[in-house]
């Protein structure tokens, strides 16, 4: 079995490293002509895509990265050895308090991003329970946070 695994280094560095998610592709059957299955697994989202199995895959042929590649787009797009649509950006609805402070809902913006944008808070002001200023979210997306 291959398990790939990726971390994040904050800043580059090594300390304060952590697994992010993994890929875990087995093979179920040997040959010239192998069949695989693939997991895919977040430390947010938990399981990602459908387990899938590719068959037939020709052992030997080419870099490891190139089995990878087709087991992770199989796993994410009903196993087809093609990436799905890219993922658009979250969109979020701005609401405007009563103060007219504008500000978005952390139980709108969907996964992974909500837990990303919430470790990103600490420390800064909040307009209401569950909601965060509109300027911290667009920060965030942008990078800036």
């Amino acid at each position: 079995m291959l398990r790939i695994t990726i971390e994040l280094l904050p800043g580059g560095r090594e300390d304060g490293k952590r697994v992010i998610a993994t890929a875990d592709i087995a093979r179920v059957s040997s040959g010239a002509l192998a069949d695989y299955r693939v997991a895919l697994d977040d430390a947010v989202l938990g399981q990602v895509g459908e387990r899938a199995t590719v068959r037939g895959y020709p052992r030997w042929a080419d870099s490891v990265w190139d089995l990878v590649a087709r087991y992770v787009a199989a796993a994410l797009n009903q196993g087809r050895e093609a990436l799905p649509p890219r993922p658009a950006p979250p969109q979020l609805t701005v609401r405007m308090n009563a103060a007219g402070y504008r500000y978005v809902r952390l139980d709108e913006i969907p996964e992974p991003a909500r837990t990303g944008f919430d470790s990103k808070l600490a420390g800064t002001g909040i307009p209401d329970h569950g909601c965060a200023f509109a300027h911290d979210w667009f920060d965030f997306l942008n990078g800036q946070r």
